[in-house]
Parts: C-alpha cells; structure tokens; sequence
C-alpha cells in the first residue's frame, strides 16, 4: 500500500535524465528551503558515443528502462505527487531521443517526461541555484555529461542564458581524448557568448557533479574543516591552480588523489580545462561551488510566489522553531531583548543574530548532557540550503555557548577555524546572552518582558519586582559572564 503523506508535508519527485547520471529526488514539503528526503544516482553513460554516432548509448539505454521503472515504484510508494522526468542534453540531442522517451512513457503510464530545451534548462539550474544563493552576483556554469549550461545573474535577477556542446562526455569525444585540443574547442565555443566577459571581478557560480568532484579533491587537498560543497568557496588563483593539477594528472595520479570519486577519474580533466577557459573568460574574482541547480529549481516551480519570496536564511530558523521550540513567541522577543547588545549592526549580522534567535531552542528536548554539541552539529551540518559556511559556523557556535559549551571543547574547532576574531566574539556575546534570557525566563516571552538589558559603560540587567524574576546565584553568574564577554562591570538593578 503506497505511503499517504500528511497534507501539510505533501511529496514530489523528479527524475534527471542526463547525459552522464540517471538520478531520483524525492522532495517533501513545498517550504522555502527544498527538503530532499532521498535521492539515488544511477551512472549510465546515456550520451556515450552521442557525438561520432548521433545516437543515445543502447547499453545505457536498457539499463536506463531497467532504473526508471525502479524510480517509479519508488515514487509511487513514497506517495509522492507530482512525478516527473526531465530528459537533458544527451535525450535532447539524439536522434533516437524522442523514440527513447516515448518508449519510456508507454512503461509508466501517466508519468509525464520532458525534454527540456537547453534555454529550459538553463532556467531550472538558475532557478535552484538562486533557491540557496538569493543574491547571486556573476555567471552560473552547469556542466553535464553533454552539455554545459552558462546564465548571467544580476544581483538575483536572471540575465542571459546559453547551452553549449561543452559537458564532460561530449568534449572529451569531440576532442578525440586530446586535452590541448580540448582547450581550443572550449576557448572557440566560449567565444561566441559574449555575456561571459561581464562577470569580471564577480562570482561564478559553479553547479554539476563533475565540478562538486573538484571541490571534494580541493577540501580533502586543504584539510578545509567543514566537508560540505554547497557554498564552498575558493579565490580566483586557487581555481586556477587546481585545474592546473588536475589537467596535468595521469590517470593512476588521480586515481590516489583523495576525495576523488573513481567513476568520475575520466571526467575530471575535461572538467578542468573547461573550469579553468571559463575562469578566463569570465575574469570572475571567486569559485562558489553549488549542490543545488536543476532539481530545486524544479521544486521552486511547485512553491507558492509567497513561500519563494521569504528569506533562505529566516525561513530556516523558523522551521527550527516549529519543529524543536516550545514558545514560537519568543524569538522576536530575544531579538529586540539583545539589541542594546549590538549598537551600530550591519543589516547581514542582525539577520544572523535573528536567524540564532529562531533556532535559540532546538536543544529543548536533547539529553541536557548532549545539548550543547547536539545543537552545534545540528545547524553545522544540517542539509538545508539556506547557510552558507560562515552562517553556520556562527550559527553552531552561538547555540553551543547557549547550552553553556565549554568555549574550548573540541567540538568547536571546526567553527573556530571558520570564523574572524570579530565574528568568534559576536558569536560569544549573543550565545551567553541567549544563556542568561533562557535562565531569566525559563523560554516565555512573558517572563523575559520583565527584564532588560542596558550596555553603556556598565552591563545593566534592569528587573521588574513583580515579575517573577529574580537575580539568584545562576543569573547573576550568567550576567557576569556575559559582562566579560562584552569587556564590561556587570550590575543587576530592581524597578518597581
């Protein structure tokens, strides 16, 4: 019997048909943030051979019969609604494509599949990248099996777009294998899209499983403390420097590389001559490295133009606090109680100062011995596509020192390593505050009305008598504490 989702958490899924992988994500919910609850790849090679014979690969092409209806059963029982399949460059391209998708079709009734145009396609991945980097600000690059798909973005707002015969599959058959001649295809066909020169001294943004492999070989090269690529960022030289390794690697050398994924030791130079001629191209200042592209942007097609407009960030905090909080009243109010605690914030660290109040309680219902590094792993490697590496460093260590953490425990050096001086000690301030306003109010907001905090010369903490709330020993030590944090004598005073 296929699983009924409840009508708040409502399933979809989607299938990628692409040239190099055959993958399946199942999305639950239609919040601001895409949920992925699964998602399997299948390596099947369809555009193998598309170049010298214009045809989908027939091996590729049973097996491909074979996973889809495996996909589909999967679909099925997990409930979810809509199920779609995208056919891309290789499906696109071929001259059996469209016998190969309707053959599909006759296998699974009523699942509808697409054959996305690469302008479709090209909107999709923008769409799904501008999902977890709202205020993207240069060129996107998704690079395929087939194809690889550029798009001009504005601040958020998507330009120009092109598809080109570029992705890992094609450009090592157009190429005959030969990288330097590899090199002149990509300078040529990059040539003729004249919108990549505007991304000087921007961001590109990098999407497709041949790159996200270059970013695993560079964090595993670094020793970088956080094993995640979405948001991974790299300078321009460092980029550079990296395709130069790979490009120049023999195949055995690659292959004792770690981090690099075995199935993809053939793509990986030919990822890396075009990464390192669109580097040029662009002239862009920064590597951003991305998980997200065609699937979420897929999933923001079924999400509410109210839902897609919330901030990434906040929309993660507030789902935080729906599932673990026990007041949702009293995030707002932690916000305007720690305000006299940053005078003069810059609009990006009240919005991560807001962001930690909604996530304040998530430890509520942790083991009390386990709540601070629970908290702390919990926002530090949670899968959601709102943070970057910095927000969650910030993020962790604020709740972690909000369940009293140790501020030299081990568990903490990951966000040590990732944040400023500056940044460390902000983070301090704002978890022993969250640390005092939970002990003056016991998590209600109605408590922490009757208490005020005054930061001049002196850290004030301004009680009401009748309010319930006392200076007792705990109080005061947390006052204190925070006092130090902020390089400030600490006093309670009592109003009537």
């Amino acid at each position: 019997m296929p699983y009924t989702p409840p009508a708040d958490l409502p399933r979809c899924a989607m299938v990628d048909l692409g040239s190099n992988s055959v993958r399946l994500v199942v999305f639950e919910g239609r919040g601001r943030n895409p949920a992925a609850i699964f998602n399997e790849k299948a390596v099947l090679r369809l555009g193998r051979g598309l170049q010298a014979t214009g045809q989908l690969n027939p091996d590729a092409m049973a097996q491909a019969t074979t996973v889809m209806n495996r996909y589909a059963a999967i679909a099925r029982a997990m409930g979810a609604s809509p199920f779609e399949v995208l056919g891309t460059a290789a499906v696109r391209d071929a001259e059996n494509g469209a016998a190969f998708v309707a053959g599909l079709q006759a296998r699974m009734p009523g699942v509808p599949v697409r054959i996305l145009s690469g302008e479709e396609e090209a909107a999709l991945s923008a769409a799904g990248l501008l999902c977890g980097i709202p205020s993207a600000d240069g060129i996107l690059a998704d690079i395929g099996g087939g194809s690889l798909e550029l798009v001009r973005l504005d601040h958020g707002q998507r330009g120009a777009a092109t598809t080109l015969r570029l992705g890992v599959i094609r450009l090592a058959e157009r190429s005959g294998g030969d990288l330097l001649q590899a090199r002149a295809i990509v300078e040529a066909d990059l040539a003729g899209v004249p919108f990549v020169s505007e991304a000087a001294g921007r961001d590109l943004y990098l999407v497709g499983g041949a790159w996200r492999a270059l970013a695993r070989i560079h964090i595993a090269q670094t020793n970088y403390p956080l094993n995640m690529v979405h948001h991974y960022t790299i300078g321009r030289e460092e980029a550079r420097d990296l395709t130069g390794v790979i490009a120049g690697a023999s195949r055995r050398s690659l292959e004792r590389m770690p981090g690099v994924p075995r199935r993809r030791v053939e793509d990986l130079p030919f990822a890396a001559v075009v990464l390192r001629r669109v580097l040029r191209s662009t002239g862009a200042r920064r590597v951003v490295f991305s998980a997200n592209g065609l699937h979420e942007g897929w999933y923001t097609q079924l999400v509410s133009p109210q839902e897609r407009a919330r901030d990434s960030l906040l929309a993660a905090g507030m789902e935080y606090a729906r599932r673990f909080g026990r007041d949702p009243a009293l995030p707002p109010a932690l916000l305007a109680w720690t305000d006299p605690l940053f005078p003069g914030e810059a609009d990006d660290a009240r919005r991560l100062r807001e962001a930690a109040c909604w996530m304040s309680d998530i430890g509520s219902h942790e083991h009390p011995e386990y709540r601070a590094e629970q908290a702390f792993l919990r926002i530090l490697r949670q899968p959601g596509i709102g943070l970057d590496h910095h927000a969650r460093a910030f993020l962790g260590l604020t709740l972690a020192l909000r369940y009293e953490a140790e501020p030299e425990a081990p568990f903490l050096a990951t966000a040590r390593l990732l944040l400023s001086d500056e940044a460390t000690r902000r983070a301090t301030i704002l978890g022993v505050a969250m640390r005092l306003a939970y002990t003056l109010s016991a998590g209600t907001p109605d408590l922490l009305a009757g208490t005020a905090l005054r930061a001049n010369h002196v850290l004030t903490l301004r009680l009401s008598e009748v309010s319930g709330v006392f200076a007792g020993e705990s109080v005061t030590r947390r006052l204190e504490r925070l006092g130090q944090a902020m390089g400030l004598d600490s006093m309670t005073e009592v109003a009537a």
